[in-house]
């Protein structure tokens, strides 16, 4: 940055944190220091917003986060500011222990691409598939399928779509920000309608109900639009070659060999360093193949472990932040011993891509424990409960509109808190009495799937929360998949935002023409056309359809 700007944020930062400062201190001075006095109040997402307010305006993700938790902390301690600090401290230590097992697999991830690529294996793969996938649509296609394939849990189809294909989409002169778009857009929409993956056992667990909550996911699957109406995005965006608003500037760029486009260049030099000139394509495949089955497997296991009776139930009663990393660290020392018999590398060579990983990976680390931190803090405030306050408050008069406004309530609480997990684990439980009757969820029979208006709802609560989760700077997904692609995290998230907002209008629309209708068979086909018009629509208006050759 330039001394103007980093003058210009400076001054930012310090008006703003001032006034929170101040106005936490008079304000909340008399509260007993136990309780907030903005618990469960709009305040309560003061926090977030002063973060992500901050990201879009500075382009610096740390500091903005840092002061926004540190908002939410004065206002957990009514303005107190040795113990504002200390809650900080306490809580960022907290979150990055608690979730020790994500960040094991972020850096064994890492250590698994630094060894792809010392073997030799990324070069050659990159030569490979340049010279086979002779268009930029084709590895657009590639990306696509590898992340459908990858869709048993969105963390892991985020960082490795994004680390096997990135050598390909480079060689098109596809940008670093579409690549990144194309891993978050395709990996929760996968999962949040996989019936074997991580998510449907989160959405299974939050139900509660043993002998409906699995046909209660299937059942909303025809209704979620927000996650169908993005892969048909996807697909019309790449046969089409569309794109617009910020994206169109990276794409352009991009054609003209700048893959960045913005200074902010993170990860420029993660791949130089030295690499086996004899490495084959295997030395990329193999690996990723061993990493799928491992995690897979490991999935598959704890779920046996945590009471599972067969692959489904396995499944549904599996926790990711334990399989994860288990089954990569599995993986890495199968590789490791796959490398040894290869000759790939000596044992030295091995164990320098350890630090190395760690290294690709510190960015991202950084920003999700800063993330979890602010959404532990805004939770702390009480900021879920308000928001159900809101959707408890909704029913009567707008009772046939309520699908499109929970859809809405909850991408704001998923932008706002930077978790789909969080979000309908919050919703859920409020919004299934409200269409059943006053039946709570762990009640429900086999009798209530009948109730299409029933399953609208809960399609609507799983779609706005992916839908929240995707726009925000703060949620892990969108930061893993900056980081799997290898993009500056702000670059992604500004790009990806009128795409996702795009979606989520249509998505709106068609909840409200569903609730009269409340026929999949009708309202789907609906969903879609209507999806696909508005692209073309916005593909002419912008004068962007196949302006750029698909073939390199």
């Amino acid at each position: 940055m330039n001394s103007p700007r980093m003058q210009r944020f400076g001054r930012i930062l310090l008006v703003v944190f001032a006034l929170a400062c101040v106005l936490m201190t008079v304000a909340f001075a008399e509260g007993d220091g136990s309780t907030s006095a903005v618990y469960g109040t709009i305040a309560s997402l003061l926090p977030p917003v002063v973060a992500i307010g901050l990201a879009l305006i500075t382009k610096e993700v740390y500091s903005s986060l840092f002061l926004g938790i540190l908002v939410g902390c004065f206002l957990q301690v009514n303005g107190n500011p040795l113990d504002a600090f200390q809650y900080f401290v306490s809580h960022l230590c907290s979150n990055a222990g608690g979730n020790m097992g994500i960040l094991m697999f972020l850096v064994i991830l890492g250590t698994m691409v630094a060894l792809m690529i010392r073997a030799g294996g990324s070069k050659a793969y990159g030569d490979w598939a340049v010279s086979h996938i002779k268009t930029k649509s084709g590895a657009l296609w590639s990306t696509f399928i590898l992340a459908l394939v990858l869709g048993v849990d969105d963390y892991f189809n985020n960082l490795t779509t994004g680390n096997v294909m990135r050598p390909v989409t480079d060689g098109h002169h596809i940008s670093r920000a579409k690549l990144s778009y194309m891993c978050d857009a395709t990996a929760a929409p996968v999962c949040i309608m996989m019936p074997v993956s991580s998510w449907a056992a989160a959405v299974t667990g939050v139900i509660g109900n043993e002998e409906v909550g699995f046909q209660i996911f299937l059942r909303a699957i025809p209704f979620n639009y927000y996650a169908i109406l993005t892969l048909v995005f996807i697909i019309v965006m790449t046969c089409l070659n569309i794109d617009y608003g910020p994206m169109k500037k990276h794409e352009d760029n991009a054609a003209k060999g700048d893959i960045y486009t913005t200074p902010e260049r993170p990860f420029a030099d993660a791949q130089e360093m030295k690499f086996n000139p004899d490495g084959k394509v295997i030395d990329l495949v193999i690996p990723v193949i061993i990493l799928i089955i491992g995690c897979v497997s490991a999935m598959i296991y704890v779920g046996y472990q945590n009471g599972g009776t067969n692959l489904i139930t396995a499944f549904a009663n599996t926790s990711a932040f334990d399989a994860l990393p288990f089954g990569s660290l599995i993986a890495l020392i199968v590789n490791m011993i796959y490398f040894m018999i290869r000759r790939s590398m000596k044992f030295t060579e091995l164990m320098d891509c350890l630090p190395e990983g760690f290294k690709q990976m510190v960015p991202a680390i950084l920003i999700l424990c800063l993330a979890w931190t602010i959404g532990d803090v805004t939770k702390g405030l009480g900021a879920p409960e308000f928001v159900a306050g809101i959707v408890e408050g909704l029913s009567g008069s707008l009772y046939a509109l309520l699908p499109a406004v929970v859809f809405i309530i909850a991408a704001f609480l998923g932008f706002a808190t930077g978790t789909s997990w969080g979000t309908f684990s919050i919703l859920l439980p409020i919004v299934i009495p409200v269409f059943s009757g006053g039946t709570p969820a762990v009640d429900l029979t086999v009798g209530d799937l009948n109730n299409n208006l029933l399953m609208i709802s809960i399609a609507a609560t799983l779609g706005g929360a992916v839908m929240g989760d995707h726009c925000s700077p703060i949620s892990d997904t969108t930061i893993m998949a900056s980081s799997g692609a290898q993009c500056y995290h702000l670059n992604h998230v500004a790009t990806q935002l009128p795409y996702a907002l795009t979606v989520a209008v249509v998505a709106f629309v068609n909840y409200i023409i569903t609730a009269y209708l409340q026929n999949p068979v009708i309202c789907l086909p609906i969903a879609i056309v209507s999806m696909v018009v508005v692209l073309i629509i916005i593909g002419k208006v912008n004068h962007s359809m196949n302006v750029h050759s698909q073939r390199d």
